[in-house]
């Protein structure tokens, strides 16, 4: 059996190569590093994917969410909501722009954010709501639209582990995560579903307007070389990122539908164990989110009950299974992050999901044996401690 990582890039790699060595080639040969040909045709493409207006290219995927954030003007005070159980990533760059962050608590079922926590959270200061596709699951963005437009707010998608997912709104049509809000952010972070060789992310808005300020944001502020018309930041999408990642975009749906399957895979072998929950999340999914498109598995995370998790953690690196713990500490909890607003009684779920979830080795490449190790091994442990 081959060594079981918890992403191979280096196997996807070896796949594509014969596309992705001519593509870095020829921006080296052009030597147009940056904004180069490349760029615009990964962003044409990505746009054309998506069914997205506008996609704006930017250095990674906290520089998307930030410059989506100041495209809509928000002004320091403003409240934003988001989920308490996600990577400090979404809250930091609140509080970079001197906003102010509201954490929700999130569903005990998808682990995204609770449409009825952010409907509490709702103050006459809050201007926008960040909903999470957590771990590649496309969040509940017909309530949270809905929940928008009565009070007037902003909905900022965090699409950073959910690219390529769909989701099925309620008149039974399909969209893509990360154009059903007004504005989206990705990353393109190596690891993500759709990764480069580097870092790198983009901002995606179907109004016109809106991507006009941000491509000024993403430049210095400027549409004229010197002419600097809005405050901005130097947050651009290298060539050679771009020209991988226009090599793995054709690839996209392939890669998701790979995830989807190891993950029934991986259902198959805990589904019914009285201390293990499978993922599972929307409706249409009937409770298995690998039987549908909303869910790309960015991660694949188990729920534990009774089980000492920190053990078995032990256990699997033991065995040479690598795994992880998203995330092992709440958001408000953190040091930079703590605030007297908030009360423990009103995070119950998140605080219950940081001490039982454990995430399995998930990517493009695992094949069967190591699937079977890792399953194997999981339950082994689980069922010789009960």
């Amino acid at each position: 059996m081959k060594k079981i990582q918890m992403v191979d890039l280096q196997s996807q790699y070896a796949k594509i190569k014969d596309v992705v060595d001519p593509s870095i080639q020829e921006v080296m040969e052009s030597a147009a590093f940056i904004n180069g040909p490349k760029v615009h045709q990964f962003q044409k493409n990505l746009e054309e994917y998506l069914g997205a207006k506008h996609v704006i290219p930017c250095a990674n995927g906290t520089d998307a969410l930030q410059i989506a954030m100041m495209g809509l003007g928000l002004k320091p005070g403003d409240e934003v909501i988001t989920a308490d159980f996600t990577f400090a990533a979404t809250v930091e760059v609140i509080a970079l722009l001197q906003l102010t962050p509201v954490l929700v608590d999130v569903d005990p079922v998808s682990f995204n954010i609770d449409v009825d926590a952010i409907e509490k959270a709702i103050t006459p200061n809050t201007k926008a709501i960040v909903p999470v596709h957590l771990f590649g699951l496309a969040a509940n963005m017909d309530e949270i639209l809905d929940l928008a437009k009565k009070h007037n707010l902003y909905v900022i998608e965090d699409n950073a582990q959910g690219i390529g997912a769909n989701y099925t709104r309620k008149d039974g049509s399909k969209i893509k995560t990360g154009v059903i809000g007004d504005v989206a952010s990705t990353s393109f972070f190596p690891s993500k579903n759709l990764g480069c060789y580097g870092d790198g992310g983009a901002i995606f808005t179907n109004d016109d307007d809106l991507a006009h300020t941000i491509r000024g944001i993403v430049n210095h502020g400027m549409y004229k070389r010197y002419h600097h018309d809005v405050v901005g930041v130097n947050s651009r999408l290298d060539s050679i990122q771009a020209a991988v990642l226009d090599a793995k975009l054709p690839h996209l749906d392939a890669y998701n539908d790979t995830r989807r399957n190891t993950a029934r895979k991986y259902n198959e072998a805990f589904k019914n164990h009285p201390k293990i929950t499978i993922p599972s999340g929307r409706t249409e999914c009937e409770g298995i989110c690998s039987t549908c498109d909303c869910h790309v598995f960015h991660q694949y995370t188990l729920k534990l009950k009774d089980v000492d998790r920190d053990a078995l953690v032990a256990h699997l690196n033991e065995n040479n299974i690598p795994c992880g713990v998203y995330y092992p500490i709440p958001l408000h909890n953190q040091k930079a992050y703590v605030d007297e607003r908030y009360n423990e009684a009103d995070f119950t779920v998140t605080n219950e999901l940081v001490k039982t979830v454990i995430s399995l080795p998930m990517h493009t490449e695992l094949d069967d044996e190591q699937i079977n190790f890792i399953s194997n091994t999981v339950l082994n442990f689980i069922n010789s401690n009960s």
